[in-house]
């Protein structure tokens, strides 16, 4: 059976910081923080394998913004909750084993970073999805682009629960993902539907309000 773990964090323990889009900061609620992407490493895929694809999604994202980072307000924890996707990755060649911390992202880029290809990859052959900030910056004039690549955590800071982050890493029977452009997480998962041979995932979670135990 396909394995997956990080270094950087155990599955179902807290996200450190440095892997985060945000920390808490006493003062504003939140400060941009170093947004590296954290280490992966896999084992035992298996055979038949062509591809392998990494999706990271957020499933505890308000479905309403109405009380989100609002004073005086906190957002319910039985509000309905909906995906965030903050990686999508294709294209990774079946023989590769891990991804470095800070390897694909080490900061907050403004505006976004650029895909699908990947400048200077540290895995050749990989394809960049766009990640749900793309959309959670459309309105921004400082933060507004096409975000490419990892984005990590920032929950709302007035949430009344701890997200969770779930890493999956697919393999697949294909060498590449009939996906283009701007794709999207959602895009994955319909593209690969069929091809997966086996799947594998951990779990890490991340909260910005202080007063929510992780």
């Amino acid at each position: 059976m396909m394995k997956l773990w990080s270094d950087s964090f155990k599955d179902g323990a807290a996200i450190p910081g440095e892997y985060a889009f945000c920390v808490i900061d006493p003062a504003t609620h939140v400060a941009l923080s170093n947004n590296k992407n954290p280490h992966l490493a896999w084992s035992d895929v298996p055979a038949g394998t062509k591809s392998l694809a990494l999706i990271v999604h957020d499933p505890d994202v308000p479905s309403r913004g109405d009380d989100v980072n609002q004073e005086g307000k906190t957002v319910p924890a039985n509000l309905p909750r909906v995906d965030f996707f903050h990686w999508v990755l294709v294209d990774l060649p079946a023989n590769a084993t891990q991804i470095a911390a800070a390897s694909f992202c080490a900061s907050v880029t403004p505006g976004g970073k650029s895909g699908p290809a990947i400048a200077d990859s540290p895995i050749k052959g990989a394809h960049h999805g766009i990640n749900d900030y793309t959309g959670w910056f459309a309105q921004d004039a400082q933060m507004a682009g096409d975000y490419f690549g990892y984005d990590g955590p920032c929950p709302p800071w007035n949430d009344s629960i701890a997200h969770r982050y779930v890493f999956t890493l697919y393999a697949l029977d294909i060498a590449n993902v009939a996906v283009d452009g701007k794709f999207t997480g959602a895009q994955v998962r319909e593209a690969i539907a069929g091809h997966v041979l086996e799947q594998a995932s951990l779990s890490g979670r991340y909260a910005l309000n202080p007063d929510v135990s992780i």
